[in-house]
């Protein structure tokens, strides 16, 4: 082989702080602690706080590979532990308080962590846990107590020359279906994978951006927004603990936000707001949805009446971005209903993930079929395996992820997610999807949130429930018949049941677990026998 020329250099996270703390020492980073004080910062303040805090983590005797923890809101004092943590060379642990005690406590105690960062909010869930976590040596509270560990000691004078394949970060599923799983990234993955981020075709984070980081700095990395934000040196705005409508409208209009993230459920909540309270939002021109499908009438809004452009991309932990929200060259000439069709799906194969769909038996579907199967992918920053334990049915025998989610590829690479494979609705030996039918749900006139849930039928095996959330009376038959206009006649949910709300679980996805087994007692109606 012959070899190129180029420069020996590893990829590592602390080479963005780094780049960030140079070239962008004067953008600001503005967060709102726990506590509700709202504090402006700079990456240079960033960087420079990275840098004492790894020193005092040094001086704690954390070594290369340890695992430390966060359990935490998005504020500046969690994204110093981003880098300090990883810089030095240990793996940070991010932590979803969401999840049960008994996960929590598990998830610490199989990742093995030695210290734990936690914000004052949970300071009763981390008393629970400390007599179940006897490895960890030590808990720290993000605020004075804190601020004491970072005078400590010095700060490093240099980052640490890392392996790019050292382990960065540990991020555990949520663990619907038996314990939760590790996810163990490399620096090399993470700076793979935030450069995708950077992308147009990623999610186009670049200098001129005012980045609101609604994803929960907990889940997947805050989906590579904290990393890419220094990548570009875009202003970022960490919200804490407060997602309310209320709260993210005012972060928009105060912080002139051009770009923000997060699952529908907050976007849902925001237009709602804004049209009871006849506000606006002009400075934001760009969010990614993603975790959970985003309705069509939800993008028709925010784009019609407020000019905000939805990329609906989808990941999952095992691979943070997976695929893009933006238009090829072709899609962008076509009719708006055609894009419009585009944009409800999960976006389009982005490079660095490959995707292909396979049958029951593991062979190819075909690109461009309509006929559903396993979505499979593999990639530089895809999981290649779980952290400490054996998943043999995780990947194939050839190395593909299984997603766990059932969908189509066209031609274009355009994904269209029918339904995880857990959750897809199997009626007289034909699927129905379950998201579909949710979808089309929540475009009803006074339906606010709906779920879909399959359960046992006699004739059929299973048939639909659907369960709906609404703001005003609705009559069944008007659900029915707003579905009959856009499914087929045999998806129709043979039942519809109101509930006060739909349970989401620790990542903002709905509980259909919880809901299958809160309806397991039920009775068809005789119209659905």
């Amino acid at each position: 082989m012959l070899r190129g020329l180029n420069m020996d250099r590893q990829l590592m996270i602390s080479s963005l702080i780094d780049y960030a703390g140079r070239n962008h020492r004067s953008t600001e980073v503005v967060a709102r602690t726990s506590d509700g004080v709202v504090t402006r910062s700079t990456w240079g303040d960033v960087s420079d706080r990275a840098r004492r805090l790894a020193g005092a983590l040094a001086a704690a005797d954390i070594e290369q590979g340890d695992r430390v923890a966060t359990i935490a809101w998005n504020d500046h004092r969690h994204l110093e532990a981003y880098y300090a943590i990883t810089g030095l060379g240990a793996v940070l642990h991010t932590v979803n308080p969401r999840l049960h005690d008994e996960q929590i406590a598990y998830i610490l105690n199989h990742a093995q962590d030695v210290i734990v960062f936690v914000d004052p909010d949970f300071l009763g869930l981390a008393e629970r846990l400390a007599p179940l976590c006897p490895k960890v040596r030590r808990w720290i509270t993000l605020g004075p107590d804190y601020e004491a560990f970072l005078a400590s000691a010095d700060p490093v004078d240099e980052w640490p020359l890392l392996d790019e394949w050292a382990a960065a970060t540990l991020c555990y599923t949520s663990g619907t279906t038996g314990h939760p799983k590790g996810v163990l990234q490399s620096h090399r993955a993470i700076v793979l994978q935030t450069w995708a981020t950077c992308t147009a075709d990623g999610h186009n984070v670049n200098s001129g951006e005012s980045i609101l980081l609604s994803v929960p700095m907990f889940h997947v990395n805050g989906w590579a927004i904290p990393f890419a934000a220094a990548m570009s040196g875009a202003k970022l705005v960490l919200p804490g603990s407060d997602l309310s409508p209320e709260a993210i409208v005012e972060w928009i209009n105060a912080e002139h936000v051009t770009l923000s993230a997060g699952v529908p459920t907050i976007w849902l909540s925001m237009v709602q707001h804004l049209q009871r309270t006849n506000q606006d939002i002009p400075t934001l021109r760009r969010i990614a949805v993603g975790g959970s499908a985003a309705p069509r009438s939800l993008m028709d809004t925010l784009e019609d009446d407020y000019g905000v452009f939805v990329a609906h991309v989808w990941g999952m932990t095992e691979m943070t971005q997976g695929s893009s929200g933006r238009f090829t060259n072709r899609v962008e000439s076509l009719p708006r209903e055609e894009q419009r069709r585009r944009q409800a799906m999960a976006g389009r194969e982005v490079f660095g993930v490959e995707l292909r769909v396979v049958d029951g038996e593991g062979n190819d579907i075909a690109r461009g079929t309509k006929t559903p199967g396993e979505l499979l992918a593999r990639g530089p920053w895809v999981a290649g395996g779980y952290f400490g334990i054996e998943t043999p049915d995780s990947h194939t025998a050839d190395g593909w992820l299984r997603t766990g989610d059932v969908a189509t590829l066209d031609d274009e690479g355009y994904i269209t997610i029918v339904d995880r494979a857990k959750d897809v609705i199997k009626s007289g030996g034909e699927w129905i999807s379950s998201i579909d039918l949710e979808n089309a749900a929540v475009g009803c006139p006074g339906v606010t949130q709906a779920a879909v849930i399959g359960l046992p039928h006699d004739r059929w095996g299973e048939r639909p429930l659907l369960l709906c959330v609404v703001d005003r009376p609705v009559e069944h038959s008007a659900i029915l018949r707003q579905l009959a206009a856009v499914v087929p006649k045999w998806w129709l949910p043979n039942d519809v049941a109101f509930v006060e709300e739909v349970p989401l679980t620790g990542t903002g996805k709905i509980d259909k677990k919880l809901l299958r087994e809160r309806f397991a007692g039920h009775v068809w109606s005789d119209a659905a026998n």
